[in-house]
């Protein structure tokens, strides 16, 4: 005789636009300019619907706050198979995309169409979501793996925790892993 395994019900948080005590955490694991844009994105989308907002920053994801990169971001192309030019909507070759050169062309042309655009750069975009109640916080492990302090990071930066603090402080968040 078989029995059916009991599971409990899903927990599905309440994300109701009415909920006062509604929250975004995002963990900004990468650096490179392409993956900056879509945690800056959501999370000032966040805020302008009125959502308290927590950005957690770790490992590559230091580029973005740390003082001495967060203005020379840069975009790859190497093993991006879904890369296109904007000329004609062109593939790169991905044989191309390690040839010298083409990260630096690659990151002129995104950096290039983001201004077009009126997007902010990374370090003004940071500006604006802090302006608009944005949290910032450094991971504690891996600014202890790399040897770095408050004083390697932005100064809006509130504080550098531990995983286990962030998760405690972003108890009942929506969770977003970029």
């Amino acid at each position: 005789m078989t029995t059916a395994p009991v599971t409990a019900p899903a927990i599905v948080p309440n994300f109701d636009d009415e909920d006062p005590d509604r929250k975004l955490a995002i963990i900004c694991s990468k650096g490179n300019l392409d993956m900056a844009y879509p945690g800056l994105i959501l999370g000032n989308a966040a805020l302008g619907e009125g959502i308290e907002t927590h950005f957690f920053f770790t490992f590559w994801g230091f580029d973005m706050i740390m003082k001495s990169r967060m203005n020379d971001l840069t975009f790859s192309p190497v093993a991006n198979t879904a890369m296109h030019l904007p000329i004609r909507d062109v593939k790169l070759p991905q044989a191309l995309a390690p040839a010298p050169g083409i990260s630096r062309m690659t990151t002129k042309m995104m950096k290039k169409q983001m201004d077009d655009l009126g997007v902010p750069t990374v370090p003004d975009f940071l500006e604006q979501i802090v302006a608009a109640g944005g949290h910032l916080w450094a991971c504690q492990l891996s600014a202890d793996m790399n040897k770095l302090d408050a004083s390697d990071f932005r100064d809006d930066i509130e504080g550098i925790i531990t995983a286990a603090d962030f998760i405690e402080m972003t108890n009942g968040a929506q969770l977003l892993f970029i």
